[in-house]
């Protein structure tokens, strides 16, 4: 039924646009008389309905394997639509699958001005939702999952899922966070960037409110680092995921409390507990 309603709508556009060039070679008078004509000759070109007839089943219409018209007939077709269409034949594949048709088709409803960069999977271009779109935050002094969600009205929990966080302990470790967008209309003639977090562990389309994307910079070079140093990555992984277990947090939260104790897991799970426990008592869980 999806495949039948794309042929539909090729074959409206298609017969509006044969529509208008008829008119220009008929007069009025002559309408009644090829009415007359086509219903008179109705059972003699019953064979050749195939080949000069539209049909929404009839995909090996000349017209319909012109790529010029597949493109004219796409471009006003969805995200979706154009997923469905590539699945006709191979020259609708060809077709549908072009990347300048693909992106307008992306940006569209969104009314994005420029998608700058390629993405890693062409999994990427199934969904245009919202949820495809996030802005990047620089994480300064005095910035709390808590302060973010306020300053952009988003929940906490949506910056976490987006975040790949457990525990608001993540955002230490971090330079900046994506932030979910709660107004579409922010998207408006704007510049996105198809970006994979490397925290996140996502591909998404980020929005930068305060110029563009920045080198990445090194995360937390403090002597804790430095003292591990002397450990194979191996070693360094094992360590980073047995403190993750002990302390239910994610890898990002565990490097931090690592880095802080000196490289000191004994010191770091101290370090965590206190913080919990302040936590509990100020009353912020």
């Amino acid at each position: 039924r999806k495949c039948g309603y794309i042929h539909c709508h090729a074959s409206f556009i298609f017969f509006s646009l044969n529509k208008s060039m008829d008119c220009c070679y008929c007069d009025q008078n002559n309408v009644d008389d090829s009415l007359d004509k086509s219903l008179i000759g109705a059972t003699n070109t019953t064979a050749d309905q195939s080949y000069t007839t539209i049909s929404p089943l009839n995909s090996h219409f000349m017209a319909l394997s012109c790529r010029d018209t597949l493109r004219l007939i796409f471009q006003s077709l969805t995200v979706a639509d154009l997923a469905r269409a590539s699945c006709v034949s191979r020259i609708w594949n060809s077709a549908a699958t072009e990347d300048d048709l693909v992106v307008a088709a992306f940006t569209a409803r969104w009314r994005i001005k420029v998608l700058v960069g390629r993405p890693v999977s062409c999994a990427f271009w199934r969904d245009n939702g919202i949820w495809k779109f996030a802005i990047s935050h620089r994480i300064s002094r005095g910035d709390s999952v808590t302060s973010l969600a306020v300053k952009y009205s988003v929940q906490v929990m949506d910056i976490k899922r987006l975040n790949n966080m457990m525990s608001d302990h993540g955002i230490y470790s971090r330079d900046r966070l994506l932030i979910p967008i709660s107004n579409p209309r922010i998207l408006e003639n704007t510049i996105c960037y198809i970006e994979v977090d490397k925290y996140a562990k996502r591909e998404v389309a980020v929005l930068y409110l305060e110029g563009g994307p920045k080198r990445e910079e090194q995360p937390l070079s403090s002597s804790g680092t430095n003292h591990m140093s002397n450990l194979s990555e191996h070693g360094k992984r094992r360590l980073i995921d047995s403190l993750r277990r002990s302390m239910q947090v994610d890898d990002g939260t565990a490097l931090y409390y690592l880095a802080i104790a000196e490289g000191d897991p004994r010191s770091a799970l101290s370090e965590f507990s206190a913080d919990l426990t302040w936590e509990r008592q100020a009353g912020l869980n």
